[in-house]
This record gives C-alpha cells, structure tokens and sequence, in this order.
C-alpha cells in the first residue's frame, strides 16, 4: 500500500511542482521544528516552488534579453570613472525612466564604460520581467534592411517595438546611408513616447548629421530620442586600457 508521503510525492510531481517534490523532506523537518500549521506548512513549500520558479523566469529574461555579458551596476567602477554619477546610474537602475517611458543615451569615447551600464540596466529591467532587448546599431540596421528587401519590414518593426526597454549600442560607430537612416527613424518614431530607448554613442548629436547622411533625417531621430532623455556623458580613460595605467602607475 502505497504511504501518504509517497502518495504526496506523486501528486507533487503530477502536478509538475518539481521544486516542491525535491524539498518536501526538508520542509517537513522545518514544519516540525517550529511547530507549524497546517497553513504554515503549505505556505512553506508553495514558497519554495514559487521561489524556484521566479528564479528561473529571471534567469529566462535575462537569456532572452541577448546581453552581450552579465555586468551590473554593482560590478562598476565608479572610483576609475568619477566623472559618472553613481546616484544617478542607482536611479536609472531603479526603473523608474521606464514608467516615465523616458529614454537613456550614453555618449563618450570607446571603452569608458557606456556598454557596461547600459548593459546594466538592462539587466536589471529583464530581472523585473520587462521585455528587454540589447542589439548592436549596426546588426539592427542590418535586420531591418534584410526585412525591407524580403517584405516583411512591418513584422519586424513590431518585433523591436515590442520592447519595453531596447538597448542598442555603438550608434555611430559606422556610417548608415540614407535609406538604412529612415528604417532606423520609423523604429524610433514607433517607440517615441510609448516605450524606453537606452542608446550608447561616441559622437555628439551635432555630429548626428554624419552619421545618417541626411540632415533632416538626423534632426528628426535626435528630437525623437532626447525630447524625453537624459543624457550622460562620460569623460575618462579607457577600461581596456585600465590594468596597463595601474602598471605604468606603479612602475612610475
């Protein structure tokens, strides 16, 4: 005859509660530890399997979120690059600019750190379940231009504006033509107002016309994106080039 345990066991794992199934012995010693109620009892191992599950709808966010590394906010180093505000990288990391539907730009020279913040926070979005997405400017580009020519440029609009955070690095690092810069606006113009936008760039807005060879277009994208931005630029050295100016340091 088959026991009440076993019998619990079964219906745990028939109910796919694997979490629960696997802790059930502990939670039963806990339960008689403390002398708890029926109630307690079940609250206990229901947290288990919620908490097992949480952290792995977590772990799935992040996955999905194609961060190019997992770095956060914790992992940087404010001390090498003071000219970044930590009070207010915390409060981005808050999410608060995301209710607000506002949009981020770090703009800097290579290697200061602008990819890892926005990285950043974009994984502490994806903690929180928002829909997040890191893509290079150049591979997005390249997405929608292949999406244009197949036909299929609406279904991929929709696919990038589905995001309530979007992430995407290196604007500006290669040149986009005229033709690539309106698919670029028309992403932009959908999420304009409706969902947040954390753009990293090594050149300043009044260069932007350089960029998308096209002055209007340019001006365009700009008001899009700074209308509800905040902006912070960052002046210092290279991370890259960090461990070589501790060594120089030290042998100085």
């Amino acid at each position: 005859m088959i026991s009440t345990y076993q019998r619990l066991k079964d219906n745990l794992e028939y109910l796919k509660l694997k979490k629960a199934s696997e802790s059930l012995d502990e939670v039963i010693d806990f339960i008689t530890a403390n002398e708890l109620s029926f109630t307690e009892g079940l609250l206990r191992l229901t947290d288990v399997e919620m908490d097992h599950r949480k952290t792995n709808l977590i772990k799935a966010m992040v996955k999905v979120g194609a961060f190019p590394f997992i770095k956060e906010v914790k992992d940087f180093d404010f001390d090498f690059q003071p000219s970044v505000n930590k009070a207010q990288i915390l409060e981005f990391e808050s999410l608060g600019f995301i209710d607000k539907k506002e949009n981020i730009v770090f703009l800097g020279p290579s290697g200061v750190g602008k990819t890892h913040l926005a990285t950043a926070i974009g994984i502490a979005s994806a903690k929180k379940r928002n829909k997040t997405y890191f893509i290079k400017c150049h591979d997005l580009i390249m997405q929608l231009k292949k999406a244009k020519l197949e036909n299929r440029l609406e279904d991929r609009l929709k696919h990038f504006n589905k995001y309530k955070l979007l992430i995407i690095d290196e604007l500006g690092y290669l040149p986009i033509d005229k033709e690539d810069s309106k698919l670029f606006f028309q992403l932009i113009d959908r999420r304009y107002e409706n969902k947040s936008t954390i753009i990293t760039t090594n050149i300043n807005f009044g260069e932007w016309d350089d960029i998308f060879g096209d002055p209007v277009i340019a001006n365009a994208i700009v008001d899009r994106i700074l209308h509800h931005a905040k902006v912070v630029t960052i002046n210092g050295k290279s991370y890259r080039l960090k461990d070589h100016l501790i060594k120089k340091e030290n042998n100085d």
